[in-house]
């Protein structure tokens, strides 16, 4: 018996139950992501010598792959559909997650060093031997992991236009979308910790199981995604009025999907994606925007230690980036916005949305007084911080909605994926520069508005991060002033 055949006068919600695994799937994403921007200063950096390029050029290449991964991981998912794509991006992400916990016993094979202990006396040439060749070690797990996550917007955004109405989306969205603050929420209390702990009772130097812990997060999901995901229409626990709910954007739809073709009709072709003025404007959007949030992702447990001197398995420290993320929190109400705005105003969902992230980008702004005002108090530039990342995390939310207004379902993921590369270039660019500015900065004492050394480098950091989703912005009205539906 199909859902059509269902009749329960009651809509049930099972949508909010698949809604709620990519929450989880994006909490997981963001945990392994995190793991080493928590671990790196002070318990990896110590034992391979690091400086701050070397970790700024790990997570730069991270980022690149990451880019390019995405441009390929939407059409893959396109190809094999949500519920395999989704459990063949978790299983590779969650491999290279646990697999940089090997890293440190590569450095040491390679290089004929016995122990943990010899590592860290290094000096000298040596020293500079064991920074390069775990480096190495450290971008060949990231590569893995990266080319694993990529996957993960793309079958989410999928996902969620398979199991919601167009005039919903943003919210689901935005839920989905706030696992990455809940990842880092719960990343700064947990992960450091496990860490010590672990460095404590001598396994290892501690940060090794951090890895492997958190990176065996993502085969318990793969589990549970097995008996949970089905489409709506062949799915027992969606009835007729549910299925009703979310096809209700069916006839408003395209030829090309429609019934009869449906996934498997016309298929739009990588270039061609680029041929539309609406995928430049959310490229560009993103482009312009994402570099912030993973800036702030990778940089501030960095920011926090390097300025404020509070090490990163500090109490101190862990309520900082707590208190960071619980405000980024609120960017579960930015999904809301754009329904609230059609529904007051009856604007089709592209002009609620470009309205909504007009707002939000106002927010950031504020970033230009985080520096100023750290020099009164470490709070403020942590609570601008956070409110700089629940504006950009609602701008997101809404940026991927933008992409499933715009284009029919069976090119969803891989405009999603163009996308992810859009923000994986963004990230590239801001970390590989980051980490050489930073190191700069400390090395010449440069002076930037009053501070100097690296509080100079990251203040200029601040001021771009400030002005980048005002900017977006313009560029996007400038591409697509008004809402226009890509028809194949």
């Amino acid at each position: 018996m199909n859902a059509l055949e269902r009749t329960d006068g009651k809509k049930t919600n099972y949508r909010w139950i698949i809604c709620f695994m990519l929450f989880f799937a994006t909490t997981v994403n963001y945990l392994d992501r995190q793991v080493l921007s928590l671990t790196w200063k002070d318990f990896i950096a110590p034992e391979f010598h690091w400086t701050d390029t070397n970790y700024g050029t790990i997570a730069a290449v991270f980022s690149l792959v990451y880019a390019i991964a995405n441009l390929f991981a939407g059409r893959f998912i396109d190809w094999l559909g949500s519920r395999k794509g989704y459990l063949w991006a978790i299983a590779i992400w969650s491999v290279g997650a646990c697999l940089h916990a090997l890293c440190g016993w590569a450095t040491e094979m390679s290089l004929g060093i016995s122990d943990v202990t010899g590592m860290i006396a290094a000096s000298g040439g040596i020293a500079s031997t064991i920074a390069i060749t775990s480096v190495y070690y450290f971008i060949a797990a990231r590569i893995i992991l990266a080319i694993g996550e990529a996957g993960n917007f793309p079958s989410a955004v999928k996902v969620t236009a398979e199991y919601f109405p167009k005039k919903d989306r943003a919210f689901p969205t935005a839920i989905f979308n706030a696992g990455a603050v809940v990842g880092a929420l719960i990343a700064p209390v947990s992960i450091p910790t496990l860490a010590s702990y672990f460095q404590g009772i001598g396994v290892g130097n501690g940060w090794e199981m951090a890895f492997v812990i958190i990176g065996g997060l993502g085969f318990i999901w793969m589990g549970l995604w097995v008996f949970v995901y089905k489409k709506p229409e062949n799915n027992p626990h969606v009835n007729a009025a549910e299925l009703a709910y979310i096809q209700q954007d069916k006839d408003s739809e395209p030829a090309q999907e429609s019934p009869q073709t449906g996934e498997n009709g016309p298929k739009l072709s990588l270039w061609k994606c680029f041929t539309y003025r609406q995928t430049w404007a959310i490229t560009l959007g993103k482009f312009m925007t994402d570099g912030v949030w993973w800036f702030f992702l990778f940089w501030t447990p960095a920011y926090i230690s390097d300025v404020y001197g509070y090490s990163s398995d500090s109490s101190m420290a862990q309520m900082l980036i707590f208190v960071l993320y619980a405000i980024t929190m609120l960017s579960i109400f930015g999904g809301k916005l754009p329904s609230i705005i059609i529904n007051r105003t009856g604007k089709n969902p592209y002009a609620a949305r470009m309205q909504a992230m007009l707002i939000f980008a106002v927010f950031p702004v504020l970033a230009l007084f985080a520096q100023p005002l750290g020099s009164i108090s470490c709070w403020f530039p942590i609570i601008i911080i956070g409110i700089a990342g629940a504006a950009h995390q609602s701008w997101s939310a809404n940026l991927y909605s933008v992409g499933s207004d715009m284009f029919p379902k069976n090119a969803m993921a891989t405009i999603t994926g163009i996308n992810g590369m859009a923000g994986g270039v963004s990230s590239f660019l801001i970390n590989m520069g980051s980490g050489m500015l930073f190191d700069y900065a400390a090395k010449t004492h440069l002076t930037f508005m009053g501070f100097e050394g690296k509080e100079a480098g990251y203040f200029i950091i601040f001021c771009i991060c400030a002005v980048a989703y005002l900017l977006a912005w313009c560029v996007m009205k400038a591409f697509v002033p008004k809402y226009k539906l890509v028809k194949l």
